[in-house]
Parts: C-alpha cells; structure tokens; sequence
C-alpha cells in the first residue's frame, strides 16, 4: 500500500497521559519512536517539541471525551492535526495497549486511511458550546415543569387539563397561590388573567383538590429552581447574541427557512459553521448530520437503512424544526411532508423534511445573498402531471365514478 506521509505521529490521549508513537520512514526501513508524556499545559508544550524534533508535520488523535481539546488547542498551531472517529478506526483484535493504539493510528495516517472530523474554528466551537449548554438548562426546565406536574396530580388539582400552558401567566399565577396557601378554587382562578377558554365550571373543578403541606414544598422546590434556570438561559441568551454578531447576515437568511427560528438559525451556525467547502455537497453534509438511510447491503440485499446517530445535536435541533415547517401552508416542506407522511408514517416524513431544511441551510451558507426560495405546494404536481392524474382518476374510479380526461385549451 502506497504510503502517503513519510514522518506522522499517533496520540492516544487520555485524562492523565497521552502516548504518542512517531512513524518515521529511514530509506526503506520504518521506525516506530514511543514517547510518554502528560496532560499539563507544559507537558503538552513538551510533546510540541518533541514532534518537531522528531520532523513530525501531522499526528492523528481519536476524539476520546472531552480529553483531546486541550491537545489540539495546543499542537494546531504548528502540527497538521487529524481528528478520527473511534468507531472508524478501530484495530484488529488481539492484543491492545496504549502503545498499539498509537502506532495504529501512526500506521492509518501514513497511509491516508483516516476520514478526518469536523473540527471547527474556535469561534464557533465557544457558540457550540453556548448553544448545547442552552439546551440543556432547557431539558431541566421541561424536566421540573413535569415534577410540578406530577405534585399536582397528587393533590389532585386537574390544572393541566383546563390550562394549556402550565408555566404561562395564568398557570404561574396558580402555582404561586397554591404555595401561598391559597385552596379555594374561586379565589384561585380570580389570579389568572380572565382570558382561559375552558368554562368556568370546568375551571372550579380542576382547580379543587387536596393541597398539603407537603405538596406546597414541593412546588414552591421546583417552581424557584424554574425560575433561577430562566433567569441563566436570559444570561446564556444575551451570550449567544454576542457571539452571534459577526453572522448577522447568515442568521437572517437562515431563518426565512420555514420552520427556522432564530435559535435553530444559531444552532445551524454552531453545528456545521459557516465554511462549506468542509463539505463537497449538500448529500455529504445530511450524511455527517445522520439524516438518511444507511448504506449496508450484502448479497444484493438492503439489510438496515435506518439513520444512524450522525450529529445528535445538529439532528434533534433539524426534526424538533421540521414539525412547524410540515405545518406551514402552501409550501413545499409540507407537501413533501403530507406525501411522505401517507406510506412511511409522521416520524420518517419530519426526518426528510428536516434533512430538506438542512440541504437549504448548506446552499444559503455556500452562497452569500441567497435566500430560501420555495419550490411551492403544488411542486409535486407540477413535476408530474400525468402521474398526479392517474393518482386522481384512480380515487374517483374507487369511488364509483367514470372518468375522461380532456386536457384544457
């Protein structure tokens, strides 16, 4: 096998140690140099040295955790580094230590057999970081909502079931009473705003129940833990819009996507940045993203095409959007929605509209001044007539009718 690079380094990095093995090639002879060094700001500064001194241009490391970071912060400036998947470069079994795996690693990147990771610049890994910690303040709210939830069910207030929304001004009006106190139902729904569909009626019964001691502390624990998570994503908001300065124009024009709001404009920007040419094509970037089927066939037989886990924050984000996109009319994200919807269900139909937003999101960010521009609800239709017919005439013959087309002047 032809090899690529004559002089290239493996790490296997570790929270404590990184075990670096240098591959060098004297005449037709390979060398294999092993060193140890440790995880500490000069340690690393060390292994800087050491690389050079071995004439190592490039090095490969795995993206074990979070342990690579600070490696890479600190070689990429002189070293031209390769950041592989685990799951891809896995050696042959048998025998396995921190020193095979270096070498391994040393042996694939010579022969150029590693598919490097996406690695962002570092302003977009610090709105990478912005962003994914956003969710996650955000799960802990949905995660107290449903505790409260939970409480109240116990004492038996049916809150839920006459108020749609259980942290709006109404149902936070309700929680804070009852931790006052506050049973009366009457005196209960006089704190709301005077605006809930429910009936009246309705409302008095949900509103009554078996309200403890016990049951008040509990909300009065989740309902303050609510509010000091609010006031950190105000804070974590007002960081993102900083950060977000300098991609005012790309965030616009992402957000006349539908289904696009400006956070999921800003996780676009924080998942795949703003540079495309990491990507050959739209297909490459659905694929790294996890949006379609997987390709694994033996014998002539498709044997799995489910999705595979790809970029989970980039995806969850894409389908939680593809839902209001498959609901806004007349365009074709719901068309395709509505079509795919009928033969493989709700679930893979959001998976498709979403992998459509994306393939908009690549194309806006590759070319400056583009906007989304919908191919319309009829699109379908009008890249098939004769089938779109066929379709219509076969219903109506079902129905017991008796068709004849004429095409119309």
């Amino acid at each position: 096998m032809e090899v690529l690079l004559e002089r290239c380094a493996g790490l296997d990095v570790h929270k404590e140690t990184v075990v670096v093995c240098a591959r060098l090639m004297v005449g037709r002879r390979v060398e294999h140099v092993i060193e140890q060094f440790g995880t500490t700001t000069s340690e690393l500064l060390r292994l800087l040295d050491w690389l050079l001194a071995q004439g190592c241009p490039h090095a490969a490391m795995e993206a074990t955790g979070v342990y690579w970071k600070p490696v890479w912060h600190i070689l990429e400036s002189q070293i031209e580094l390769t950041l592989a998947n685990a799951m891809e470069v896995r050696n042959v079994p048998g025998r396995k230590s921190d020193v095979s795996d270096a070498a391994w690693l040393a042996d694939l990147l010579a022969h150029g057999l590693i598919r490097g990771s996406f690695v962002p610049p570092s302003p977009i890994q610090e709105l990478r970081d912005l962003t994914r910690t956003r969710k996650q303040l955000s799960r802990q709210v949905a995660q107290a909502t449903q505790r409260i939830e939970k409480v109240l069910e116990d004492a038996n207030i049916k809150v839920t079931s006459v108020i749609t929304h259980l942290l709006g001004r109404s149902g936070r009006a309700v929680l804070r009473a009852l931790v006052e106190g506050e049973t009366d139902p009457e005196r209960l729904l006089a704190r709301t705003t005077g605006r809930l569909k429910a009936p009246r009626e309705r409302l008095i019964e949900g509103l009554r129940g078996a309200v403890t001691d016990h049951h008040r502390f509990l909300l009065r624990l989740h309902l303050s833990q609510i509010e000091s998570v609010e006031r950190l994503l105000a804070d974590l908001d007002a960081e993102i819009a900083r950060h977000l300065e300098p991609f005012q124009s790309q965030l616009k024009r992402l957000t006349t996507i539908p289904g696009v709001s400006d956070f999921v404009a800003s996780v676009l920007i924080a998942e795949i940045g703003t540079d495309m040419t990491r990507f050959p094509s739209a297909g490459h970037l659905i694929s790294w993203a996890g949006l379609c089927p997987r390709m694994d066939e033996s014998a002539g037989k498709r044997r799995n095409t489910r999705t595979r886990k790809g970029a989970r924050w980039l995806r969850s984000t894409l389908v939680h959007a593809a839902w209001p996109a498959a609901r806004s009319k007349g365009t074709y994200l719901q068309a395709q929605f509505l079509r795919l919807k009928s033969r493989r269900g709700p679930k893979k139909a959001a998976v498709a509209v979403a992998a459509s937003i994306l393939t908009a999101a690549y194309h806006i960010l590759k070319d400056d001044g583009v906007v989304y521009q919908d191919l319309g609800g009829d699109y379908f239709d009008r890249r098939d007539k004769k089938r779109a017919a066929q379709r219509l005439v076969k219903r109506l013959h079902d129905l017991g009718y008796t068709v004849a087309l004429q095409e119309a002047a």
